[in-house]
C-alpha cells in the first residue's frame, strides 16, 4: 500500500447559489494508496460525494475548484476543463456507483443495452464478441440467467439486481479506482451484505483500489483498510480502521462512534450529537466543531488546528492532541471500544 494512486492537496471546492458562495470543500487533502479500501465517513451534508465527484470532473454547473490539485498518473485533474480531457478519466480510470440505481439506468434501455454501451465506448468491443463480454459482466456481478436477463429493462429487476447492473456498468468500463457513493442505503440488510461481497470479490478479481463513502460505520468496519472522517467539509481525522474505531482522536469521531446503536446501553437513550453542522456559507473560524464539542478549548473557537500525527498511519485536526491541552479522557463507549481491543494509546 505503499504506492499512492491519488493525490489531492489542499482542495477547495466552491458553489454559486443565488448569488452567494458556498464553501464545501475546504482545504482538503488525501492519499489514495493503489489496491486499498478507503471509506469516507460523515454525516449527510459534510462533503462526501461533492469531494470524490472532483475526481471525474461530476460537480454541479455552479461548482469549481477554487484551489488545490488532484494528482493522478502525474496529471492534475483540478485543471482538467473539457468534457474531452474528463473522459479520458471518468470509466476507464475512475468509475462510480451511484447510491440509487433507478436514477443511473436508463428506463427505456434493455440492460445489455447500457453494459454493451459502456463495454463498446472503453474496450472497443462490437459485435459477438460485445455480446458475450455483456454476458460475462453480468455473471460476473451474480446475475443469474444472464442471456435471458441482458434483454429485460430495469423495471423488471429488484432493487438489489438493479444496484448489481449499476455495478456491473461500472466495471465494464475496467477502472482501476472504483467509487462507491452508499451503494447500500436503499437495501435491506441481507442484500447489503450481499453486494459488499460482491464488491470485494470484484476488487479481488481486478486488483482494484476502492472507495465507500457512507455514514454507516457497521458497513464500515467490513469493506475498508482505513477510515478518512469528514465534517464541514474537511477530513479531520485519517487511519487505519482499527486505529479509528479502538483509539480515536478528534471528539466527531467520538460523538459518531457512540451514535451507533450496536454500541447503546439497554435502558439508557442512544447518544446523539447535539446542535447541527455550520452553515457554509459563512466563514467558518477555528474548529468546525467546535460549537457542538463538549470538550472544546478556547482555542478551538478561534484559530484551525492543524494536523497533529498519534501514528505513522493515524492522524487528526484536532487541538486535544496538542501537548499543551489539558489530558480529556474521551467518552465511557470510546473508552470501552478502546479496552476490548487491549487498550490503545491516547496519549499526545
Amino acid at each position: 500500500m505503499e504506492d499512492v494512486i491519488l493525490r489531492v492537496e489542499n482542495l477547495v471546492v466552491k458553489f454559486n447559489l443565488r448569488g452567494q458562495v458556498l464553501t464545501a470543500i475546504r482545504g482538503a487533502s488525501l492519499e489514495l494508496h493503489r489496491g486499498e479500501s478507503l471509506a469516507i465517513v460523515g454525516e449527510s451534508g459534510s462533503g462526501k460525494s461533492v469531494f470524490v465527484k472532483t475526481f471525474m470532473g461530476m460537480l454541479d454547473n455552479n461548482g469549481w475548484i477554487d484551489e488545490g490539485s488532484i494528482l493522478y498518473n502525474g496529471k492534475d485533474l483540478a485543471k482538467y476543463k473539457t468534457e474531452k480531457e474528463w473522459l479520458t478519466i471518468r470509466g476507464r480510470e475512475i468509475a462510480m456507483v451511484m447510491q440509487d440505481p433507478m436514477t443511473s439506468l436508463n428506463p427505456l434501455k434493455t440492460i445489455g443495452a447500457q453494459i454493451g454501451e459502456a463495454i463498446r465506448l472503453h474496450q472497443g468491443l462490437s459485435g459477438a464478441a460485445l455480446q458475450k463480454a455483456v454476458i460475462e459482466m453480468l455473471a460476473d456481478v451474480g446475475i443469474p440467467n444472464p442471456e435471458h436477463r441482458a434483454r429485460q429493462y430495469p423495471h423488471e429487476f429488484s432493487g438489489g439486481m438493479r444496484q448489481r447492473v449499476v455495478i456491473a456498468i461500472a466495471m465494464a468500463c475496467r477502472p482501476k479506482v472504483l467509487i462507491c457513493d452508499e451503494p447500500t442505503t436503499a437495501l435491506d440488510v441481507t442484500i447489503q451484505a450481499q453486494i459488499l461481497d460482491l464488491i470485494k470479490a470484484l476488487k479481488k478479481k481486478y486488483n482494484l483500489t476502492t472507495v465507500y463513502i457512507t455514514h454507516d460505520l457497521g458497513v464500515v468496519a467490513n469493506v475498508s483498510d482505513r477510515i478518512a472522517v469528514m465534517y464541514a467539509g474537511d477530513i479531520i481525522e485519517l487511519g487505519t480502521t482499527e486505529e479509528v474505531f479502538y483509539t480515536p482522536a478528534h471528539p466527531y469521531t467520538w460523538a459518531l462512534l457512540s451514535s451507533l446503536p450496536q454500541l447503546g446501553v439497554k435502558g439508557e437513550d442512544l447518544h446523539s450529537i447535539k446542535g447541527t453542522p455550520p452553515n457554509l456559507f459563512n466563514e467558518i473560524r477555528g474548529d468546525a466543531f467546535a460549537p457542538r464539542n463538549p470538550y472544546a478549548l478556547k482555542i478551538d473557537f478561534e484559530v484551525r488546528p492543524p494536523y497533529f500525527d498519534i501514528t505513522p498511519t493515524h492522524k487528526a485536526r484536532t487541538w486535544l492532541l496538542d501537548p499543551r491541552a489539558p489530558k480529556i479522557e474521551p467518552p465511557a463507549v470510546i473508552r470501552h471500544l478502546n479496552s476490548t481491543h487491549g487498550g490503545g494509546n491516547y496519549a499526545k
